[in-house]
C-alpha cells in the first residue's frame, strides 16, 4: 500500500476482512499528487478516524467506506471531520454502517457535486443541516453526457457492481444509470428536530431516507415540488400533523413509508398515495382514509351532525329566552298600566288581594287548630 503509484485511478478492496486502523492509510507525501478517483474499502473491519491527509486527494470523486467500524477519536467531537468539505470533487460519499458520532458537519454542504450522500446506520445526533440545499448537483438535472463521462464509465465493470443502496426497502444495485441517481440517506441515526423545509430545494433528488431517527414536527409542505422523488421513507420518527396534500402529485413515487409516527387527519386522495398498502401508514393512530381500515367519512359526518345539532339547539334556546323575557315585560307593564290608570280596576284588584289574604289567614288558623285537637285526642 505504501508503494501505491500516483497514477492509480481506482482502488477496490471491498468485501474482504481487512482490519486495523485506517488512520495511516495512504498518507505518504507523494500521494498528495495522486490521481485516485475511486476508493472502495467497504465491507471490511477497518477502525479509527479518517486520516487528515485525505483532504489533499482532490481527484477523488467516489469514496465508499461503508460497513466498517470507523469512528472519531473523541466520542464528544464531530466524528465526521469538517475538512471533508474540502474534497470538493466528491460525487459519491458513503460512510454508512460505521461508528461515527456527533453532529453532521456543516462543511459537508460545501460538496456541491454530491449525488449520493449516505450516512445511514451510525450514531449521529443533532439537527439535519439546513444548508443541504447548497448541494447544487441535486438541484439540477444531470446531462446525459456528464453521466456517461469517464468519472462514471471508468469503473462500470468493477466498482458499480459493489455500489448497492437500500432506498426502497430492498437492496438495489446501480450500474449504467448511476449518474442519474441522487440519494440522501440519513436513516438509523439519532437525529432530532424538524425536517428542514429547505430540503425541498433539492428538486432533482430521487431517494430520501430519514427513517429510524427522532425527528419531530410536520412533513415539509413543499415536499410536493420535488417531482423526481421515487422513494420517501420517513418511518419510525415522531412526525406529527397532516400529510401534505401535494404529496399526491409526485407521479414518480414508487415507494412511500410514513409508518410509526404521530401523523393525523385524512390521507390525501390522489393517483399515488392510494396505490400503497396500509403498511406504509400503519402506526399512526390518528390517521384515516384509504388504504387504512379507519374510515374518515363517518367521523366527519358525526362531527358535522354534532356541530349542526348544537347550532340549532343553541339557536332555539336563545329564541325561547328572548321571547320569554319580552313576554314577561309586556305582560307586567300592561297590568301595571291598567291598574294605574283605571281607579275601579285598581280598587277591585286590591280588594281582591285583601280578601285572599283574609281567606288564607282564616284557613290556616282553622287547619292548625284542627291538627292540634287531633294530636291531643291521640295522646289521651
Amino acid at each position: 500500500m505504501q508503494q501505491l503509484s500516483t497514477n492509480v485511478k481506482e482502488l477496490h478492496m471491498a468485501n474482504n476482512s481487512i482490519f486495523g486502523p485506517i488512520s495511516s492509510f495512504m498518507c505518504q507525501k507523494k500521494n498528495r499528487k495522486n490521481q485516485l478517483m475511486v476508493l472502495d474499502v467497504s465491507n471490511n473491519l477497518l477502525t479509527g478516524a479518517l486520516p487528515h491527509c485525505w483532504k489533499y486527494w482532490q481527484s477523488l470523486t467516489h469514496l465508499d467506506l461503508g460497513s466498517n467500524d470507523i469512528s472519531g477519536e473523541n466520542p464528544l467531537s464531530v466524528a465526521i471531520p469538517p475538512w471533508i468539505g474540502e474534497m470538493t470533487s466528491l460525487t459519491i460519499l458513503r460512510l454508512s454502517s460505521n461508528g461515527f458520532k456527533g453532529h453532521i458537519p456543516l462543511q459537508i454542504c460545501q460538496l456541491s457535486s454530491l449525488i449520493v450522500l449516505d450516512l445511514a446506520n451510525n450514531r449521529l445526533w443533532g439537527h439535519i443541516p439546513n444548508c443541504l440545499k447548497n448541494i447544487s448537483a441535486m438541484t439540477i438535472p444531470t446531462p446525459r453526457l456528464e453521466a456517461q463521462s469517464p468519472y462514471f464509465i471508468l469503473y462500470r465493470g468493477t466498482y458499480v457492481e459493489n455500489l448497492k443502496f437500500v432506498p426502497k426497502g430492498v437492496e438495489l444495485e446501480y450500474e449504467e444509470n448511476l449518474g442519474f441517481v441522487k440519494i440522501i440517506d440519513l436513516s438509523s441515526n439519532n437525529l432530532s428536530g424538524p425536517i428542514p423545509s429547505e430540503i425541498s430545494v433539492l428538486s432533482k433528488l430521487c431517494f430520501l431516507n430519514l427513517s429510524r431517527n427522532q425527528l419531530i414536527g410536520k412533513i415539509p409542505e413543499k415536499i410536493g415540488i420535488m417531482k423526481k422523488l421515487e422513494s420517501i421513507d420517513l418511518s419510525q420518527n415522531h412526525l406529527s400533523g397532516e400529510i401534505p396534500l401535494n404529496l399526491s402529485s409526485l407521479t414518480f413515487l414508487s415507494h412511500l413509508n410514513l409508518s410509526y409516527n404521530n401523523l393525523s387527519g385524512k390521507i390525501p386522495l390522489g393517483t399515488q398515495l392510494q396505490t400503497f398498502d396500509a403498511l406504509s401508514y400503519i402506526g399512526n393512530p390518528q390517521l384515516c382514509g384509504n388504504p387504512l381500515p379507519r374510515n374518515c367519512i363517518i367521523r366527519e359526518e358525526s362531527q358535522n351532525r354534532t356541530s349542526i345539532g348544537k347550532t340549532e339547539e343553541d339557536s332555539n334556546n336563545y329564541n325561547f329566552y328572548i321571547g320569554m323575557g319580552v313576554g314577561f315585560a309586556v305582560g307586567f307593564w300592561a297590568i301595571c298600566g291598567v291598574l294605574f290608570f283605571n281607579w275601579n280596576w285598581r280598587h277591585a284588584y286590591f280588594r281582591f288581594l285583601d280578601d285572599m289574604k283574609d281567606w288564607v289567614y282564616v284557613t290556616t288558623v282553622l287547619n292548625v287548630n284542627w291538627l292540634l285537637e287531633k294530636l291531643r285526642s291521640c295522646h289521651l
